[in-house]
C-alpha cells in the first residue's frame, strides 16, 4: 500500500490538478470568445468557484501550520504536513489564486472599464492577500526544510490576515461603498 507522503501519489495530484486548469483555460477561453454578453455570467461564476477554492486553501494552510510547529521537526508526523502543506498550496491554493487574477482582472477591464474607487480598493485587497499567500508560500518551503517559522501562537494570529482581508474584498465587491 503507498502512502500519501510518496512521490507518486503526488505526482498523481498534480497531473490532476494542470488537466482541471487545461480544461478551465479551454472553457474560459471559449467562454470569453462567445462574446461579453454570454460570457459575463460564466466567467464570473469561474471566478467564484475559484476564490472560493483559493480562499479555502488560505484558511486551512495557517491550521496545518500551527499543528506542524507543534511537532518535533524530525518526526514522521512533520513530514507528512510538510507534503500536505506542499501539495495544499501547489495543487490548489496557486492555481486558484491564478485563476481568481485572470478572471478578476478580465471582469474589471471588460465590465468596470477598471472604473469606481470601490475597484482600485479591492485589487490593492487582492494585491494584499497576494502578498500573504507568496509569504505561506515561503513558509512551506521553510516547514519543509525543517526550519520552523513562527509558533502556533503566531499562526493562529496569522490565520487572521486571509480572513480579515476577505471580508474586505467581499464588501468592497458586493456592496461597493464608493
Amino acid at each position: 500500500m503507498e502512502k500519501q507522503i510518496d512521490d507518486k501519489p503526488g505526482m498523481r495530484a498534480a497531473r490532476k490538478a494542470a488537466t482541471a486548469l487545461v480544461f478551465f483555460g479551454i472553457v474560459g477561453a471559449g467562454i470569453m470568445l462567445a462574446g461579453p454578453d454570454q460570457a459575463y455570467p460564466w466567467i464570473k461564476a469561474l471566478h467564484v468557484i475559484a476564490i472560493i477554492s483559493w480562499m479555502a486553501g488560505m484558511l486551512y494552510l495557517p491550521r496545518l501550520f500551527i499543528y506542524h510547529s507543534d511537532c518535533d521537526p524530525s518526526s514522521q508526523e512533520a513530514k507528512t504536513f510538510a507534503v500536505m502543506e506542499t501539495r495544499l498550496m501547489k495543487v490548489i491554493m496557486t492555481p486558484a489564486m491564478v485563476v481568481s487574477w485572470i478572471l478578476g482582472l478580465y471582469l474589471a477591464w471588460q465590465v468596470f472599464a477598471f472604473q469606481g474607487g470601490w475597484l482600485h480598493a479591492k485589487i490593492a485587497a487582492v494585491v494584499a492577500l497576494s502578498g500573504v499567500h507568496g509569504y505561506f508560500a515561503k513558509a512551506v518551503k521553510s516547514f519543509g526544510r525543517g526550519e520552523y517559522v513562527g509558533t502556533p501562537r503566531y499562526w493562529r494570529m496569522m490565520n487572521e490576515a486571509p480572513t480579515l482581508l476577505m471580508i474586505l474584498i467581499v464588501v468592497l465587491a458586493v456592496v461597493k461603498p464608493f
